[in-house]
């Protein structure tokens, strides 16, 4: 059953309303948002680096041209940085969070880099406080299986893109090799909680993030929840065995 459907939404495992699920996720972040780059890098043995690299080559924003980018649940800057670096003089990218602790995470590692061509936001991205058909590109990396709301977030993507935008999400997915399987499972269900217990201090929350990954849909029915939203050359690439995959869609008309 969908959100939208009874008011409720997936934390983790388990079922609780929109209000609630938004609320803990805020809390989840705050307690996290200082060691939430360190985390990812101790979690994937540094494979993040690589999916977000492969994300920003699907990008390839404009260095000869005006190129402006939204970067949803963002917060601490890491998508944003790199699109920056890949783009030219005229790239801009606004970087939009619902956590403020997050954001300023963000604002403290971007300090006087990429002066007037990054600006921090907050916002939900299933209201976003932006005008339509303003952007080229919008990006939200592991941050959509958070969101209340996916199928109202997806419609509000399509709005603020331009004609011609492309949408990119980087997100987990389902492991599709059988042995491997086994083995992530062990390694997310029991060695995950216990490295951010020890590192960010916070074990319950890696036990959410983990959950939640399982109930994220299908890379199938995410992708028609895509088209579903006005998407449409909708595809996915899976990476490193189905642990993450890149969801990609057009915003034609």
């Amino acid at each position: 059953m969908s959100a939208a459907e009874d008011g409720t939404a997936d934390f983790g495992f388990e079922r609780v309303s929109l209000a609630e699920k938004q609320g803990r996720v805020d809390d989840v972040f705050r307690s996290v948002a200082k060691r939430y780059d360190l985390m990812n890098d101790l979690m994937s043995g540094g494979l993040h680096r690589a999916w977000k690299s492969h994300l920003i080559g699907m990008l390839r924003p404009g260095r000869n041209r005006p190129f402006r980018h939204l970067d949803v649940a963002g917060g601490t800057g890491d998508i944003a940085f790199r699109v920056l670096e890949a783009g030219g003089p005229d790239t801009d990218v606004t970087v939009l969070d619902i956590n403020e602790a997050m954001l300023r995470v963000g604002q403290e590692r971007a300090g006087t880099r990429f002066s007037g061509q990054i600006e921090f936001v907050t916002g939900n991205a299933e209201s976003l406080p932006l005008p339509s058909n303003t952007f080229d590109a919008y990006t939200i990396a592991f941050g959509i299986r958070n969101v209340p709301r996916i199928d109202v977030a997806l419609k509000e993507a399509f709005r603020v893109l331009k004609p011609g935008g492309r949408f990119l999400c980087l997100e987990f997915s389902r492991v599709d090799l059988p042995i491997l399987e086994k083995i992530y499972d062990a390694y997310s269900f029991h060695v995950i909680p216990r490295i951010g217990a020890r590192v960010a201090g916070d074990k319950e929350s890696y036990k959410y993030l983990v959950e939640s990954i399982r109930k994220f849909p299908s890379p199938g029915r995410f992708a028609a929840m895509i088209e579903e939203a006005g998407f449409s050359r909708v595809t996915h690439r899976v990476l490193s065995g189905g642990i993450v995959a890149i969801h990609s869609g057009w915003k034609v008309a």
